[in-house]
Protein backbone atom coordinates (compact mmCIF):
# COMPACT_ATOMS: atom_id res chain seq x y z
CA UNK A 1 0.00 0.00 0.00
CA UNK A 2 2.71 2.47 1.00
CA UNK A 3 4.78 1.50 -2.04
CA UNK A 4 1.79 2.16 -4.32
CA UNK A 5 1.26 5.57 -2.68
CA UNK A 6 4.91 6.56 -3.02
CA UNK A 7 5.01 5.37 -6.64
CA UNK A 8 1.97 7.50 -7.44
CA UNK A 9 3.56 10.44 -5.66
CA UNK A 10 6.86 10.11 -7.56
CA UNK A 11 5.41 9.40 -11.01
CA UNK A 12 2.75 12.08 -10.80
CA UNK A 13 5.18 14.57 -9.30
CA UNK A 14 7.69 14.08 -12.07
CA UNK A 15 5.05 14.40 -14.77
CA UNK A 16 3.37 17.48 -13.28
CA UNK A 17 6.67 19.32 -12.98
CA UNK A 18 7.39 18.51 -16.64
CA UNK A 19 4.25 20.17 -18.04
CA UNK A 20 5.77 23.57 -18.79
CA UNK A 21 2.83 25.67 -19.98
CA UNK A 22 0.59 24.96 -16.99
CA UNK A 23 3.35 25.44 -14.45
CA UNK A 24 4.65 28.61 -16.07
CA UNK A 25 1.14 30.09 -16.07
CA UNK A 26 0.45 29.32 -12.39
CA UNK A 27 3.91 30.56 -11.43
CA UNK A 28 3.46 33.78 -13.37
CA UNK A 29 0.12 34.36 -11.62
CA UNK A 30 1.80 33.75 -8.26
CA UNK A 31 4.63 36.15 -9.08
CA UNK A 32 2.02 38.82 -9.86
CA UNK A 33 -0.20 37.71 -6.92
CA UNK A 34 -3.14 37.68 -9.33
CA UNK A 35 -5.79 35.13 -8.22
CA UNK A 36 -2.96 32.57 -8.07
CA UNK A 37 -4.67 30.31 -5.52
CA UNK A 38 -7.69 30.01 -7.82
CA UNK A 39 -5.39 29.03 -10.68
CA UNK A 40 -3.53 26.49 -8.52
CA UNK A 41 -6.77 25.06 -7.10
CA UNK A 42 -8.27 24.51 -10.55
CA UNK A 43 -5.13 22.68 -11.65
CA UNK A 44 -5.32 20.45 -8.56
CA UNK A 45 -8.99 19.56 -9.14
CA UNK A 46 -8.43 18.88 -12.83
CA UNK A 47 -5.44 16.62 -12.14
CA UNK A 48 -7.14 14.59 -9.41
CA UNK A 49 -10.28 14.15 -11.54
CA UNK A 50 -8.34 13.06 -14.62
CA UNK A 51 -6.04 10.76 -12.63
CA UNK A 52 -9.08 9.04 -11.14
CA UNK A 53 -10.94 8.68 -14.43
CA UNK A 54 -7.85 7.52 -16.27
CA UNK A 55 -6.67 5.09 -13.62
CA UNK A 56 -9.89 3.20 -13.09
CA UNK A 57 -11.06 3.40 -16.70
CA UNK A 58 -7.80 2.10 -18.14
CA UNK A 59 -7.44 -0.48 -15.37
CA UNK A 60 -10.78 -1.98 -16.38
CA UNK A 61 -9.71 -2.06 -20.02
CA UNK A 62 -6.40 -3.70 -19.13
CA UNK A 63 -8.21 -6.50 -17.31
CA UNK A 64 -10.05 -7.30 -20.54
CA UNK A 65 -6.95 -6.77 -22.73
CA UNK A 66 -3.76 -7.59 -20.76
CA UNK A 67 -1.59 -7.08 -23.86
CA UNK A 68 -2.54 -3.41 -23.80
CA UNK A 69 -0.37 -2.94 -20.71
CA UNK A 70 2.77 -3.64 -22.72
CA UNK A 71 1.69 -1.16 -25.39
CA UNK A 72 0.98 1.50 -22.78
CA UNK A 73 4.30 0.84 -21.10
CA UNK A 74 6.28 1.53 -24.27
CA UNK A 75 4.14 4.53 -25.14
CA UNK A 76 5.06 5.81 -21.70
CA UNK A 77 8.75 5.18 -22.31
CA UNK A 78 8.67 7.10 -25.60
CA UNK A 79 6.66 9.99 -24.18
CA UNK A 80 8.83 10.33 -21.07
CA UNK A 81 11.94 10.23 -23.24
CA UNK A 82 10.52 13.00 -25.40
CA UNK A 83 9.76 15.10 -22.31
CA UNK A 84 13.33 14.58 -21.10
CA UNK A 85 14.81 15.70 -24.42
CA UNK A 86 12.58 18.79 -24.53
CA UNK A 87 13.54 19.72 -20.97
CA UNK A 88 17.26 19.34 -21.70
CA UNK A 89 16.89 21.52 -24.81
CA UNK A 90 15.16 24.22 -22.74
CA UNK A 91 17.90 23.97 -20.12
CA UNK A 92 20.58 24.56 -22.76
CA UNK A 93 18.77 27.33 -24.62
CA UNK A 94 17.25 28.98 -21.55
CA UNK A 95 13.88 30.65 -21.25
CA UNK A 96 12.81 34.25 -21.14
CA UNK A 97 12.43 35.54 -17.59
CA UNK A 98 8.96 35.55 -16.10
CA UNK A 99 8.43 39.24 -15.69
CA UNK A 100 6.85 40.49 -12.49
CA UNK A 101 6.54 44.02 -13.73
CA UNK A 102 3.54 46.27 -13.98
CA UNK A 103 0.66 44.58 -15.78
CA UNK A 104 -3.04 45.19 -15.97
CA UNK A 105 -4.80 43.14 -13.31
CA UNK A 106 -7.18 40.60 -14.85
CA UNK A 107 -10.54 39.62 -13.46
CA UNK A 108 -11.08 36.36 -11.57
CA UNK A 109 -13.24 35.11 -14.44
CA UNK A 110 -10.43 35.75 -16.92
CA UNK A 111 -7.91 33.89 -14.76
CA UNK A 112 -10.30 30.94 -14.31
CA UNK A 113 -10.99 30.62 -18.04
CA UNK A 114 -7.31 30.94 -18.92
CA UNK A 115 -6.33 28.33 -16.33
CA UNK A 116 -8.92 25.88 -17.67
CA UNK A 117 -7.73 26.49 -21.23
CA UNK A 118 -4.05 26.00 -20.36
CA UNK A 119 -4.94 22.82 -18.47
CA UNK A 120 -7.60 21.16 -20.61
CA UNK A 121 -6.46 22.23 -24.09
CA UNK A 122 -3.00 20.76 -23.55
CA UNK A 123 -2.90 17.29 -25.20
CA UNK A 124 -0.02 16.29 -22.91
CA UNK A 125 -2.42 16.39 -19.96
CA UNK A 126 -4.55 13.62 -21.47
CA UNK A 127 -1.56 11.53 -22.49
CA UNK A 128 -0.26 11.75 -18.95
CA UNK A 129 -3.46 11.21 -16.99
CA UNK A 130 -5.27 8.77 -19.28
CA UNK A 131 -2.32 6.76 -20.60
CA UNK A 132 1.01 7.14 -18.85
CA UNK A 133 -0.08 7.29 -15.20
CA UNK A 134 -2.60 4.40 -15.53
CA UNK A 135 0.03 2.29 -17.31
CA UNK A 136 2.23 2.52 -14.22
CA UNK A 137 -0.65 2.44 -11.74
CA UNK A 138 -2.14 -0.73 -13.18
CA UNK A 139 0.99 -2.58 -12.07
CA UNK A 140 0.68 -1.44 -8.45
CA UNK A 141 -0.77 -3.40 -5.55
CA UNK A 142 -3.43 -0.78 -4.76
CA UNK A 143 -4.89 1.40 -7.51
CA UNK A 144 -6.74 3.59 -4.99
CA UNK A 145 -3.59 4.29 -2.98
CA UNK A 146 -1.66 4.98 -6.17
CA UNK A 147 -4.26 7.59 -7.22
CA UNK A 148 -4.10 9.10 -3.73
CA UNK A 149 -0.34 9.47 -4.11
CA UNK A 150 -0.73 11.01 -7.56
CA UNK A 151 -3.33 13.46 -6.26
CA UNK A 152 -1.11 14.39 -3.33
CA UNK A 153 1.71 15.26 -5.73
CA UNK A 154 -0.60 17.62 -7.63
CA UNK A 155 -1.82 19.35 -4.47
CA UNK A 156 1.71 19.74 -3.09
CA UNK A 157 3.21 20.98 -6.36
CA UNK A 158 0.59 23.56 -7.29
CA UNK A 159 0.36 24.67 -3.67
CA UNK A 160 4.13 25.18 -3.73
CA UNK A 161 3.91 27.17 -6.96
CA UNK A 162 1.17 29.43 -5.60
CA UNK A 163 2.80 30.01 -2.23
CA UNK A 164 6.46 29.87 -3.14
CA UNK A 165 6.11 31.73 -6.43
CA UNK A 166 4.74 34.78 -4.66
CA UNK A 167 7.38 34.71 -1.92
CA UNK A 168 10.37 33.98 -4.17
CA UNK A 169 9.48 36.13 -7.17
CA UNK A 170 12.90 37.85 -7.44
CA UNK A 171 14.67 34.47 -7.72
CA UNK A 172 12.12 32.53 -9.77
CA UNK A 173 11.87 35.23 -12.42
CA UNK A 174 15.52 34.74 -13.43
CA UNK A 175 16.33 32.69 -16.55
CA UNK A 176 19.10 30.84 -14.67
CA UNK A 177 16.53 29.42 -12.24
CA UNK A 178 14.56 27.99 -15.16
CA UNK A 179 17.71 26.39 -16.57
CA UNK A 180 18.18 24.55 -13.29
CA UNK A 181 14.51 23.55 -13.11
CA UNK A 182 14.50 22.25 -16.69
CA UNK A 183 17.72 20.32 -16.12
CA UNK A 184 16.17 18.65 -13.08
CA UNK A 185 13.00 17.86 -15.03
CA UNK A 186 15.00 16.27 -17.86
CA UNK A 187 16.99 14.09 -15.48
CA UNK A 188 13.88 12.94 -13.61
CA UNK A 189 12.00 12.06 -16.81
CA UNK A 190 14.98 10.16 -18.23
CA UNK A 191 15.38 8.09 -15.05
CA UNK A 192 11.66 7.23 -14.94
CA UNK A 193 11.68 6.26 -18.63
CA UNK A 194 14.65 3.92 -18.11
CA UNK A 195 13.02 2.27 -15.11
CA UNK A 196 9.77 1.81 -17.01
CA UNK A 197 11.62 0.35 -20.00
CA UNK A 198 13.85 -2.11 -18.14
CA UNK A 199 11.81 -2.95 -15.05
CA UNK A 200 8.23 -2.54 -16.27
CA UNK A 201 7.57 -0.01 -13.51
CA UNK A 202 9.11 2.33 -10.98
Amino acid sequence: MLESYLTGLIVSGGIIVAIGAQNAYVLSQAIRREHHWWAAGLCMVADVSLFTLGMFGVSAALMAMPQALEILRWLGVVFLGWLAVQAFIRAVRGRAALAAGEVSRRSLKGVVFTTLAVTLLNPHVYLDTLLLVPAVGAQQESATTFVAGAGTASVLWFGLLAWGGSALAPVLSRPLAWRFIDGTIGTMMAVIALHLAFNGGI
